[in-house]
């Protein structure tokens, strides 16, 4: 068993051993480069991503990160391609082929079909002399003096750089494209950046009870209605129309000026012309609001009409922060 120092140590020279392969890619970002990433932005087709091994590992998280932002693309394992599901791919497309040697039996197989159907071919290869790199059209050079595996043999600084090179391809088709945070977010709708450029007030509010009392009710009643329906807060009405807030913050408030508080009504304890927030407002400017005012709560309107209420912990409850 070795010591924590050890340990320590091992994990140090590993990651630093990955460090430089990253850094001696930057001689790879040439000429070679720019003319990958203008082929696939001419492109009308989508692009396929391949490899065997962990090398098929590494495609699938390129493929992910190319949908993800904004260049349709296709994982397809080299195995599977060569029995039968060749088939996907179509003329337009441009196939990226991850490897680290360019000279397993899979790609040999799968590299003149693809050749063969007019196919551009993208190279991310560790042997610039293979088999692979001489039948693609552009050669991303992926080459890394020693794996992070003491013994060079698990493929650790390679699977690295294939990655940081997809990551690179991705990043500056991104670019290229204009692609922006509002394009990202319609990618990612279940996630927080998509919450925040699309949730709704709405979309919460519906899911709440709609607290209110008359501004003639008592304050018993008041009580009643803020503690059943759970938002902290009723709203007030008149003829139907909001004039007022009453939140627990308020009622803690009245208790202290008035010992015989259960004689008031509704209106007496009322914050009035409270702030108020659209239904077909953007979440994020509800949040906004609460913490510019230091509220919990506001009360929803659909034009003039009060809808229900939005709650500080509704928001925070979809992770928007």
């Amino acid at each position: 068993m070795k010591s924590k120092v050890d340990i320590k140590k091992v994990a140090i020279t590993a990651i630093n051993d990955e460090l430089a392969s990253i850094n001696n890619l930057l001689n790879s970002i040439d000429d070679q480069f720019v003319e990958a990433v203008n082929l696939i932005l001419r492109s009308e087709g989508r692009v396929i991503v391949t490899g065997i091994g962990k090398s098929a590992i590494i495609a699938q998280k390129i493929v992910a990160t190319f949908n993800s932002t904004g260049s349709p693309s296709v994982f397809l394992h080299a195995a599977d391609a060569i029995h039968g599901d060749l088939g996907l791919v179509r003329k337009e497309d441009v196939v990226i082929a991850l490897s680290k040697s360019g000279e397993t039996p899979e790609i040999k197989v799968l590299v003149p079909l693809l050749k063969g159907r007019q196919n551009k071919l993208i190279a991310i290869v560790g042997n610039t002399s293979s088999y692979l790199a001489r039948q693609a059209d552009i050669v991303l050079d992926a080459t890394v003096e020693k794996e992070a595996c003491p013994n060079n043999l698990a493929p650790t600084s390679s699977t690295t750089v294939q990655l940081v090179l997809g990551d690179a391809l991705a990043i500056s088709l991104l670019e290229m494209r204009g692609f922006t945070p509002s394009d990202f977010a319609k990618f990612h709708p279940g996630g927080a950046l998509g919450k925040r450029m699309f949730m709704t007030v709405g979309d919460l509010a519906i899911n709440n009870e709609v607290p209110k009392v008359d501004k003639d009710e008592s304050i018993e009643n008041a009580i009643i209605e803020i503690t059943s329906k759970r938002l902290g807060a009723t709203a007030v009405l008149d003829n139907g129309q909001l004039v007022g807030i009453i939140t627990d913050g308020d009622l803690r408030r009245m208790i202290q000026k008035h010992s015989d508080y259960l004689n008031l009504t509704a209106k007496d304890a009322m914050s009035a012309n409270p702030r108020t927030i659209q239904y077909d407002e953007l979440v994020v400017e509800a949040l906004s609001q609460m913490r510019e005012n230091n509220i919990t709560q506001l009360p929803v309107k659909k034009d003039d009409e009060y809808v229900g209420v939005i709650h500080l912990h509704d928001i925070l409850r979809e992770g928007i922060f």
